[in-house]
C-alpha cells in the first residue's frame, strides 16, 4: 500500500503542521531562510538538496505563506525567498529540535544564539535568561559554535561563520566561491 501524502484522518494540529513542514528538507529550507539565506543557488549549495526537490519545497513554502517570493533583479529575472511572519513563527520549533538533537546525540553546538540586546546566550526555548523574556528572531545574534567546520567549502557556510542576526540576508557576494586553502603543518 502506498504511503499517503496527508493526514486527513487525523484530528490533530501536529498532523496538519506535518502536511506543510513534515517532508524531508522542508525544515532545513526554513532554517536557512531564518539564517538569512534568500537566493535559490545559495539554498542549493548550502543544503546540497536536489534541484527539483528544492524548487518543489520553495514553491510549497511560498504557497503556504511561510516564504515570500520577491524579484530582486529584472534582467535576467531573478527572485529571492524571504521568510514571512508565519515562517518566523517556526523559530521556536527549530530551536527546540536543535537543542533536542544536540542533547540526545552528543553533538557539539553548531551555532550559538545570543540575545543581541544584552549578549546573553539564549535558553533552550529561545528565551533570554538575563532579561526573562522570549526573544524575537530579529533580536537574535547567531555565532559559529565549536561543532562547525572552520573552513567549509561553500560560500554560504563561510558567510555564516561570521556573527550575524537572524533574518538578515546572508552576504555571499563578497565571499569567494573557491574553498580557502587549508593550512599546512
Amino acid at each position: 500500500m502506498a504511503l499517503g501524502r496527508d493526514y486527513a484522518d487525523q484530528e490533530c494540529s501536529i498532523a496538519r503542521a506535518l502536511e506543510v513542514v513534515g517532508e524531508r528538507w522542508t525544515l532545513l529550507v526554513v532554517r536557512d531562510a531564518l539564517y538569512g539565506v534568500r537566493r535559490y543557488n545559495d539554498f542549493l549549495v548550502h543544503l546540497g538538496v536536489p534541484r527539483a526537490v528544492l524548487a518543489n519545497r520553495l514553491q510549497s513554502l511560498t504557497a503556504e505563506g511561510l516564504l515570500d517570493k520577491r524579484r530582486y533583479q529584472e534582467s535576467p529575472p531573478r527572485d529571492e525567498y524571504v521568510v514571512t511572519e508565519r515562517g518566523i513563527a517556526l523559530w521556536p520549533v527549530l530551536r527546540g529540535l536543535s537543542t533536542w538533537g544536540r542533547e540526545n546525540y552528543d553533538v557539539l553546538p553548531m551555532r550559538i544564539f545570543r540575545h543581541a540586546d544584552c549578549g546573553t546566550e539564549l535558553g533552550p526555548y529561545g528565551e533570554c535568561p538575563a532579561c526573562g523574556r522570549a526573544v524575537h528572531p530579529a533580536d537574535v545574534e547567531m555565532l559559529p559554535g565549536p561543532g562547525l567546520d572552520p573552513d567549509p567549502a561553500d560560500a554560504v557556510s563561510r558567510a555564516l561563520l561570521r556573527p550575524k542576526r537572524l533574518l538578515q540576508p546572508v552576504a555571499t557576494a563578497a565571499v569567494t566561491t573557491e574553498p580557502s586553502p587549508r593550512p599546512t603543518s
